[in-house]
């Protein structure tokens, strides 16, 4: 299929139809599935003629093939549609805008980090700070969702993971909020291309300052945190400090917005559907990991990757791809697919299997964090809902301005206040 077979005048790169228009863009992602599930979607003309854009991915099938074949489909000129910046990609991407051999050496020490024993191991943490934050809970029952909970719980396990002293974490929360909402303006008000470079480039300055100071003080004094087992780590290979830096703008980027946005999700998903929040809560333990494998697929937080063609005569199916051309893989519209999901636009908490995508497809770039994630999620909801078993959403949420992070800003909540028994 040619550019001109498949070309596609769509609104996947319009942020606000992102921010504003949930129901319309599973409908153009259901007709795509349907009728025309690899179109191309122009971005203009380029001086020597020929037609930009990239080839939009939305089915299960392709996402899935295009992320376990880094050889052909690489990472290392970016993950985001338009081209950036090598400094600012730097900043942003880390690990996950790199191909081998980079990819590969600094994925193996970062992964030491997040073996399922150490998880196991941080249960007792994440519970306690779960506490600590519904503690502090407005006691007048009403309060924004996500500035008093979901922002708070995931940016503060992360920091305590990592050994960052809580005096940081204002500054660690705007910042990332800076870095991952750089297209919203109520995060950088200066929309302009400068604006946003400026506001991006100081935020992740003053982030790998800060954590490129706590490397070097970790290496003279190691302590018993994850910080010091990527750079200080006895006969292993280490970090160095502005790659500790830099994977933790990843980190956060990965640990506390996606994961707090299916937090946030699902307290919405949850008063909007709750039917199935009555089921959850009648048996919590019962249904805890189809039910949070429920909310990962639904809200989808991180809304696309590209990958970049590596040479030519690559397929993808029957499609041939040139060197050079840039596919898109829609996870949101690939955890709906009709032929992976029985009925995928109904929320059902006891769905089995689910082969989501919600941390990305399986291969190199799989999410490191993902157990991490499941384990704050089940935490969260067991812990929440046994505190306040009425929290329910009240009102719209107000989404980010992004098409690249599922996000809600800001989401009111009632509930009745007590205090921990």
């Amino acid at each position: 299929m040619t550019k001109t077979d498949s070309v596609q005048r769509l609104p996947l790169v319009d942020l606000d139809w992102w921010q504003s228009n949930p129901g319309e863009r599973d409908a153009l992602f259901a007709s795509l599935r349907a009728d025309n599930p690899r179109p191309f979607v122009p971005l203009g003309t380029g001086p020597d003629g020929v037609v930009k854009g990239f080839w939009a991915l939305t089915q299960h099938e392709d996402v899935v093939a295009v992320s376990r074949r880094p050889e052909d489909f690489g990472s290392g000129d970016g993950t985001q549609i338009f081209d950036q910046p090598q400094k600012l990609r730097e900043y942003r991407g880390s690990i996950i805008d790199m191909d081998n051999p980079e990819h590969s050496r600094l994925r193996r020490i970062v992964s030491r980090g997040f073996t399922s024993r150490n998880l196991g191991a941080l249960r007792g943490e994440v519970e306690n700070t779960v506490l600590e934050i519904l503690d502090q809970m407005p006691k007048s029952g009403e309060c924004d969702f996500v500035s008093e909970f979901a922002a708070v719980l995931p940016l503060r396990i992360i920091c305590e993971l990592l050994g960052i002293p809580r005096e940081h974490e204002a500054f660690l929360l705007e910042a990332t909020n800076v870095i991952l909402g750089a297209s919203d303006a109520e995060y950088i008000p200066d929309q302009s291309a400068h604006g946003i470079g400026l506001a991006v480039t100081s935020a992740s300055e003053e982030l790998i300052r800060l954590l490129s100071g706590l490397a070097e003080a970790r290496i003279e004094n190691p302590e018993d945190d994850l910080i010091s087992q990527l750079v200080a780590a006895k006969e292993d290979e280490n970090l160095t400090p502005g790659e500790m830096a830099r994977f933790f703008i990843l980190l956060v980027g990965a640990g506390n917005e996606t994961t707090r946005n299916v937090i946030t999700h699902g307290l919405l998903t949850l008063t909007l559907f709750p039917d199935q929040r009555d089921k959850w809560l009648s048996d919590y333990e019962a249904h805890s990991r189809t039910a949070i494998e429920e909310l990962l697929r639904w809200a989808s937080p991180v809304v696309h990757m590209r990958r970049t063609v590596t040479r030519d005569g690559v397929m993808l199916g029957d499609q041939e791809f040139s060197k050079g051309d840039k596919v898109v893989m829609w996870y949101g519209s690939a955890n709906r697919d009709e032929s992976v999901f029985e009925d995928p636009f109904t929320f059902d908490i006891e769905r089995d299997p689910n082969p989501h995508l919600a941390f990305g497809a399986p291969g190199p770039h799989f999410c490191l964090g993902a157990h991490l994630a499941r384990l704050e999620l089940d935490v969260a909801f067991r812990e929440l809902f046994r505190r306040f078993p009425d929290i329910k959403a009240v009102g719209e949420p107000d989404r980010l301005r992004s098409n690249f992070l599922n996000g809600i800003k800001h989401l009111q909540a009632t509930y009745t206040h007590t205090e921990a028994s």
